[in-house]
C-alpha cells in the first residue's frame, strides 16, 4: 500500500509542476529592453518548440570572425498569429534581427523584429511586459 501512496503522490506533484512551467522565465528577469542590438547574419537553426521559438545566427564581425547568436522570440501559436510559420525563414538566409539583448552580456536575445532576405519584416512575438 505504501508504494502505491508513493506512486500516487509522485504523479500528482508532476501534474502540478510540469517542466516547461518550472523554465518559463521572466522577460525582464533575462533581457534588458534598454540594451538593443541590430545584427545581420545567417540563419543557422531554428527550433521551433514550446515555449519559445529559438533561432540562431552566425554573425560575422569587422575584423572578419563569426559569433553565433541565440535569438529567443514567443511561442509558437503566437508567432503564427504574428505572421510566421516554420518555413519562414530558410537555413542559410541572411536576416536581420532587432533585439533586445541578454542581461548576462552573452550572445542571447529577445527578438523585436527580423527582417528576412524578402525584405518582409515579422515581429518577434515576445512578451516582454512581465
Amino acid at each position: 500500500m505504501p508504494a502505491r501512496l508513493t506512486g500516487f503522490a509522485a504523479a500528482v506533484a508532476a501534474l502540478l509542476h510540469p517542466p516547461g512551467a518550472v523554465a518559463h522565465h521572466s522577460f525582464a528577469a533575462v533581457f534588458d529592453a534598454d540594451d538593443p542590438v541590430q545584427l545581420t547574419g545567417a540563419v543557422t537553426a531554428v527550433e521551433w518548440l514550446n515555449p519559445h521559438v529559438w533561432f540562431f545566427v552566425d554573425v560575422e564581425n569587422e575584423d572578419g570572425t563569426i559569433e553565433d547568436w541565440a535569438f529567443e522570440m514567443g511561442s509558437p501559436n503566437r508567432l503564427m498569429r504574428s505572421g510566421w510559420n516554420e518555413r519562414s525563414m530558410a537555413l542559410g538566409e541572411v536576416v536581420t534581427v532587432t533585439a533586445s539583448r541578454a542581461r548576462d552580456g552573452s550572445r542571447k536575445a529577445a527578438v523585436v523584429t527580423v527582417k528576412l532576405a524578402t525584405g518582409q519584416e515579422l515581429f518577434g512575438a515576445q512578451d516582454s511586459s512581465n
